[in-house]
């Protein structure tokens, strides 16, 4: 083997390169803005902005509500300092149908999806509601930091 052979490497997958979260500065947040606190990806519902102290850095409050499951958090971090912030796609699909507690989705272009777990809140028992009623139903899928979500639903009779 010779030494450029050791270097020569088979790589399986290669993907676009777009990451989970991005760096910004704390002070460019902004409120209904999204950032990763306590590694999970949140939307910014409280912000306020503390003076510098004798020796250090203004420090910035953030208070955040975790997109997926609507808990609380908080997290105090110098405003000259970077903060992860979540990449946050919405994608709207068709309902096609529910098994096993897995919802069978249709996009735009027609591919189907059926890897969405059908939401164990309230929001899953009115989608299977609307589904029995109405012609068409309509669900938001949220993704960020390789989970998915359906956070919302529109029931169509056409």
């Amino acid at each position: 083997m010779s030494d450029d052979e050791q270097h020569n490497q088979q790589f399986e997958q290669a993907s676009a390169g777009a990451s989970l979260t991005f760096p910004m500065q704390c002070s460019a947040l902004r409120k209904n803005g999204h950032v990763v606190i306590k590694g999970r990806p949140c939307k910014i519902v409280e912000m306020s902005t503390s003076k510098t102290g004798k020796h250090g850095h203004a420090k910035v409050h953030l208070v955040g509500v975790d997109i997926f499951t609507d808990k609380k958090m908080e997290d105090i971090s110098p405003s000259t300092h970077n903060m992860d912030v979540p990449n946050v796609n919405r994608t709207e699909y068709q309902l096609l149908g529910v098994d096993d507690g897995f919802l069978n989705l249709m996009n735009t272009d027609g591919g189907t999806k059926d890897d969405v777990k059908l939401p164990d809140s309230k929001l899953g028992e009115e989608i299977l509601a609307g589904f029995e009623v109405a012609d068409t139903v309509m669900v938001t899928v949220t993704a960020a930091m390789g989970e998915e979500q359906v956070t919302s639903f529109k029931v169509s009779n056409q």
